[in-house]
């Protein structure tokens, strides 16, 4: 039996730290494996080179369940917090910008003043009014008005 010709063995990820002493290292050559032709420069990693193994195969399991926790949760037998968790990590690695704080909405303040007593429903429903058109009306300043009187 003849002996069979060693196997091509898959590309390594990029190491991003010194084996010896840790530091970042810089990505300066690349080479094509047809011709030959090397380019020298200097390259940044893609910020998926970061992430472990476990990590890139949690994220190959989460695009094919479409982004789908439920789903992604139910493939790998763990709990949702679990399943947020590790998805939480992988942001963190990838530095992808965390979720923006939500918009100001100045209906909760009205709706609060309600709530507290120092506003009345009527004079409520004005501000919630003005809010949306942007326009003041008559009962955003004077809680006697008619309700839809414009103040020009």
């Amino acid at each position: 039996m003849m002996p069979q010709p060693p196997r091509p063995q898959p590309p390594r990820k990029i190491i991003e730290a010194c084996p010896s002493c840790g530091g970042p290292l810089a990505i300066t050559e690349v080479r094509c494996e047809s011709c030959g032709t090397e380019v020298h420069s200097h390259y940044q990693p893609c910020p998926f080179c970061r992430l472990t193994p476990e990590q890139t195969s949690f994220i190959v399991l989460f695009v094919q369940s479409r982004g789908n926790l439920s789903e992604a949760e139910k493939a790998l037998g763990v709990s949702y917090p679990t399943i947020r968790g590790k998805l939480d990590e992988v942001i963190r690695i990838v530095g992808a910008p965390a979720s923006a704080p939500p918009a100001y909405d100045p209906s909760r303040d009205i709706l609060a003043q309600v709530a507290g007593g120092r506003l009345s429903p009527t004079a409520a429903l004005a501000a919630l009014r003005q809010t949306r058109s942007g326009r003041p009306t008559a009962e955003a300043t004077d809680p006697t008005a008619q309700p839809d009187t414009e103040v020009r």
